[in-house]
């Protein structure tokens, strides 16, 4: 058998949302360790319509990809606004702070990012898109 793991991420995947109070506008399925990754990340996030989260990230190394998946909504990076529509695919690299909000119809994101130096590698900042 070759060393290969399929997981599904909506089935296989906990979603972490509820463990930070956030399962009302929020699905996150982190599937790093589940799919056994070693130096890479993948995520599934969905967010409700004209929900945004209310925290800004950055990755000390770690470069990343969105691909949009489903809905629409907008991407903050740094200073700058983007729109953001299916099927787009947004490289973000590191050092850049990054957050996002669904359109009238939700947002669903797949996010990918190498190298993965686990929670160590995260800033994380509460309020950091404010209008």
């Amino acid at each position: 058998m070759g060393s290969y793991t399929i997981k599904n991420l909506k089935q296989d995947v906990e979603d972490s949302a509820p463990k930070f109070g956030m399962s009302e506008v929020l699905e996150a399925r982190f599937a790093r360790e589940e799919l056994g990754l070693e130096v890479s990340g993948v995520s599934y996030q969905r967010l409700e319509p004209e929900a945004r989260l209310p925290f800004g990230h950055n990755h000390k190394e770690q470069e990343e990809l969105y691909v949009v998946t489903a809905g629409s909504g907008r991407i903050k990076l740094d200073d700058d606004i983007l729109e953001l529509k299916q099927w787009d695919a947004i490289r973000i690299p590191a050092g850049t702070m990054r957050s996002v909000e669904a359109g009238s119809d939700g947002l669903e994101i797949v996010a990918f990012g190498a190298p993965s130096n686990g929670n160590a590698d995260v800033e994380m900042v509460q309020g950091w898109w404010s209008d």
